[in-house]
């Protein structure tokens, strides 16, 4: 199990895809593992030198005390490609990794080569800090049925869920084994987060991606990150909700690709990002 203490935390993480390849980094949504990317890495890895990671709090990364927030996150990114001697890389993430994204882009600009950002936002309102509250009273009360129930139905489009619910279902076993604390921890990160007036100073090339039927996140809040980062394209995914990399994993990978393509440093005539 690889892990590095990188400021101050042990942060789990894999390598995947040739040595030689720029580097891709992916940020994991709240609930997810690097498992999570299971219908993207064998595809990106074909290309790319795929890193996934667990952020602090995360499932096999350390869950210290908080508080945390998202430029810590960042530091951490940061410290983790550090550590691998990656000067730079391709940022991509869903969710809570899409914010984290962000983060990394405004501190570290130098580092981001593109900046792929699904099911993100910027801001929140009090429909989205409602769900939160339903998850976060979920966890306060260390009930992961409970945590379960009141996220999934958020996670995922109608669609998906009835043709899915076998499978759904069975991963709810998978929420008896989180830290309810770090849980909690990463949502009052989250429920701090308020960064639209930055994301002006982000100047990498970026594509903002989110599903037509995203409850959790809708789609006004990629518009928004659209419209205030220089030069951002906005993709929305036909019948998909908040989850797009599971629930149109090939129409996903196919728009990362190509994004990842046109902004490669080898199709700019430049050096690898390591």
């Amino acid at each position: 199990m690889p892990r590095l203490l990188v400021n101050g935390v042990e942060i789990y993480y894999e390598l995947h895809g040739p040595e030689e390849a720029e580097v891709l980094v992916l940020s994991n949504g709240v609930l997810m593992s690097t498992a999570s990317w299971g219908l993207q890495t064998p595809v990106l890895a074909m290309h790319y030198r795929v890193l996934l990671y667990d952020c602090r709090g995360m499932w096999r990364s350390e869950h210290p005390q908080g508080p945390y927030t998202m430029e810590l996150h960042a530091e951490d990114l940061a410290a983790l490609l550090d550590a691998l001697e990656i000067q730079a890389a391709h940022i991509a993430g869903i969710s809570y990794g899409a914010e984290v994204s962000m983060a990394f882009a405004l501190k570290y600009p130098e580092r981001v080569l593109s900046l792929f950002l699904a099911s993100g936002v910027s801001e929140s309102d009090a429909v989205l800090r409602g769900f939160i509250q339903t998850w976060a009273a979920a966890a306060q009360a260390g009930n992961p049925q409970q945590w379960f129930e009141v996220s999934y139905p958020l996670n995922f489009s109608a669609d998906y869920i009835a043709a899915n619910r076998t499978a759904i279902e069975g991963a709810a076993s998978r929420y008896s084994l989180l830290d309810m604390q770090a849980v909690l921890e990463l949502l009052a990160c989250f429920n701090r987060l308020d960064i639209t007036q930055e994301l002006p100073r982000i100047t990498a090339p970026t594509l903002v991606v989110v599903g037509e039927n995203d409850i959790l996140k809708p789609r006004k809040y990629s518009e928004i990150i659209a419209g205030k980062i220089p030069g951002a394209d906005l993709v929305v995914i036909p019948g998909a909700g908040h989850a797009v990399c599971l629930e149109k994993p090939a129409l996903f990978n196919g728009l990362l690709l190509g994004f990842l393509a046109l902004h490669s440093r080898s199709a700019a005539g430049l050096t690898s990002g390591t």
